[in-house]
């Protein structure tokens, strides 16, 4: 089974700067992309940011310039490093890892989830 670990969420005040991490775990082959999606209350999960194996990034049109996306493949970790938030970044922020796992002849890929990490941003 594979786990996806998170941290570093928080509350902090609109303007500040949270960092969160994600680590996978388990039995895979390699990880293909990883991102962070968010679900604020009542309504639907959005996609963040991702970033391919090969460092290719990719960022919702709100957060560009204000989050940075990284990840260390040696470590199978990615980080979401959020500054000058806002009160409408508040939400439940999720890790996610597209992995390659060997079976029958090939490595298929599965998407896993982390548990999600909460994010308060106070005005």
């Amino acid at each position: 089974q594979v786990q996806l670990v998170e941290s570093g969420g928080g509350l902090v005040q609109a303007g500040g700067s949270l960092t969160l991490s994600c680590t996978a775990s388990g039995r895979f082959f390699s990880i293909d992309a990883m991102g962070w999606y968010r679900q604020a209350p009542e309504k639907q999960r959005e996609l963040v940011a991702s970033i391919t194996k090969y460092g290719t990034t990719n960022y919702r049109e709100s957060v560009i310039g204000r989050f940075t996306i990284s990840r260390d493949n040696a470590k199978n970790t990615v980080s979401l490093q959020m500054n000058s938030l806002k009160p409408e970044d508040t939400a439940d922020y999720y890790c996610n890892a597209v992995v390659r796992k060997y079976s029958s002849g090939y490595y298929n890929p599965t998407t896993y989830w982390g548990q999600g990490t909460q994010v308060t941003v106070s005005s």
